[in-house]
């Protein structure tokens, strides 16, 4: 077998773990790291215009696919751009290898032109990060950072000089001596036995879940239905959760909506099922409260727990709910799912009053259309900010489709390059990004990397001209909103310019039109829509609390909107509670 050098080591390292492509931008330290990938038969390299969109398509296709993805960035200011789409993968628990070219090696500690020092420059935004400055480290270093991501869900980070990756490697590649799967965790017996004490103890149980319940629906649905226990999410749940939910109260949160936080209060039981919702003020304060994880530093570091459990949601609701005693009194499930019903009936005409003459269109009825000419199965990237409110609202799950943000990194401009990842990983698939104008302009050169690949991405831009949450942070702080205000922009214009398929829309009689003709466009569509930046009312009370990206008010509900489809879910629920 032929010698291989460090970066064709490293390239086949990679393949065996399961890479199929590597985003990145090109440079003269990356360059026998790129060189090795073209000649790879099973990785390809893809090029983006910003290395921050490399680290959000990585992370985007290992959040979709649960396995290893990587990116790359040369020496200096190119690994330093990855850091930002690194930071949101690693708190998305999305497995990610990250390359950090290094400079030439004999240079390192001279203050050498775009020296930097990226294994401590990425060390708190990954599980691994370290500098191979000898061929003898390799492979072992970097099947050690592909065990940390993969193993511990989250980035690697290998920093790899120019010229020692062009160097002979001591020893062809060996087989990964590790599992690519990950094993679930079961809590123990006593465990099982004390949790099944305190749910049996209980009159009112409420199930409140996160991102941790995916792949758990049946086990949810069948729990809540034994003990009777209404069931809210927060944001990264409501994909896994809210769908097929008989037991559905809405979600929580700034963003919230319908009955989940009055259940939270009112329950003498809160199971926290997979969350690490950050928000303490939305959270009960005297309520027996118990959370079950899988990361056990998760475990009561936002509320106090009467009892933490270790362990997949799934794993340890099939061992709890044989064990519980089923509940007979439907009385406080169906009072909070009549409750959730009546608020949905409030908030669902925000967006049709006059909505065939307002102009500005509203935004939310934008978000309406969209969910209903979607396909089933579409991947939704949603831009932090105010499309978060619209996809919390209005994206309507089913168990098929996904939806992607930098929910917990908080990012702008996150849309687009996750809409990269997830387009790249199936072509088949549609792919929507919800951007903001603001976010979609932050990064908007790699609309480029669309056309260059022929990537049927369809962009719908919630143009307002602002940045719309923003300017409700400075109100609900009391200040007048200051440097949030954009030109307006032709972004359908941009789009045709840069060959794909650009739509205008500024008449809300247009917006569905609009939307199927992007939808059944082959390639990239861009479709800008003149929304209303005044579209969210504040609420009349506001406390002295301050909303600080999402930080919050210590008002249970800071933005008010409607909820699109999900008012007849509420309805089919209150319709199909058993009567006497």
């Amino acid at each position: 077998m032929a010698k291989q050098t460090i970066a064709e080591q490293y390239v086949d390292l990679m393949a065996r773990a399961g890479v199929r492509r590597m985003y990145g931008v090109v440079g003269d330290s990356l360059n026998p790291v790129v060189d090795a990938v073209r000649r790879h038969d099973g990785v390809e390299w893809v090029q983006v215009r910003h290395e921050e969109v490399a680290a959000f398509a990585a992370g985007a296709e290992a959040q979709l696919t649960g396995r290893l993805a990587a990116c790359a960035g040369s020496c200096g200011p190119g690994n330093l751009h990855l850091i930002n789409g690194l930071y949101d993968a690693h708190r998305s628990m999305a497995p990610v290898l990250a390359l950090a070219a290094h400079i030439p090696s004999g240079e390192i500690g001279t203050g050498y032109f775009q020296e930097t020092h990226p294994d401590r420059l990425f060390a708190e935004c990954s599980h691994y990060s370290e500098l191979i400055s000898s061929p003898r480290q390799m492979p072992r270093v970097v099947q050690t950072a592909i065990q940390h991501a993969v193993g511990r869900r989250g980035v690697s980070v290998v920093a790899l000089s120019g010229d020692t990756a062009a160097e002979d490697s001591p020893d062809s590649a060996p087989e990964l001596a590790m599992p690519l799967d990950l094993p679930a965790i079961r809590p123990s017996d006593h465990e099982i036995a004390r949790l099944t004490e305190l749910v049996n103890s209980a009159e009112r149980v409420m199930v409140f879940c996160g991102r941790g319940v995916a792949g758990a629906h049946t086990e949810v649905m069948s729990f809540a239905e034994k003990v009777k226990a209404p069931v809210g999410h927060a944001l990264r749940g409501k994909e896994h959760i809210q769908y097929d939910n008989p037991y559905d109260v809405g979600m929580s949160g700034l963003l919230g909506y319908g009955a989940a936080y009055e259940a939270m209060h009112e329950c003498d039981l809160l199971l926290l099922l997979g969350t690490d919702f950050p928000y303490t003020d939305f959270l009960p304060r005297h309520v027996r409260t118990v959370q079950v994880d899988v990361q056990p530093e998760r475990l009561g570091r936002r509320t106090q727990l009467d009892f933490a459990v270790w362990g997949d949601v799934r794993e340890t609701l099939r061992c709890l709910t044989p064990a519980v005693r089923e509940k007979t009194s439907r009385r406080f499930l169906d009072r909070v799912l009549e409750r959730h019903a009546h608020a949905l009936e409030g908030a669902v005409n925000a967006y049709t009053r006059n909505v065939g003459k307002h102009t500005p269109i509203h935004p939310e009825y934008v978000a309406a259309v969209l969910d209903e000419e979607a396909a089933d199965d579409a991947v939704f990237t949603v831009d932090t900010g105010m499309c978060c409110v619209w996809a919390a609202r209005y994206l309507t799950p089913n168990g098929r489709r996904r939806i992607l943000g930098s929910f917990v990194h908080g990012s702008m401009a996150n849309a687009l390059p996750q809409a990269i990842g997830a387009q790249f990983l199936d072509r088949g698939r549609q792919v929507v990004s919800l951007s903001g104008d603001g976010g979609f302009s932050m990064l908007m050169g790699d609309f480029l990397t669309l056309v260059q690949y022929g990537l049927p991405v369809k962009v719908v831009v919630f143009n307002n001209s602002s940045l719309g949450m923003v300017d409700l942070e400075m109100m609900v702080d009391g200040l007048p909103p200051h440097a949030t205000t954009y030109p307006h922009t032709d972004y359908a214009a941009i789009a045709t310019a840069a060959g794909a398929r650009g739509i205008r829309v500024e008449k809300p009689g247009e917006v569905r039109d609009a939307l199927r003709e992007a939808f059944t466009h082959e390639g990239p569509a861009l479709v800008d829509v003149v929304t209303d930046p005044a579209a969210l009312a504040v609420p009349p009370k506001i406390t002295t609390e301050q909303i600080s990206g999402f930080a919050l008010s210590a008002s249970r509900t800071v933005l008010t909107g409607g909820v699109g489809r999900m008012v007849h879910l509420a309805r089919a629920n209150v319709r199909n509670i058993p009567r006497p």
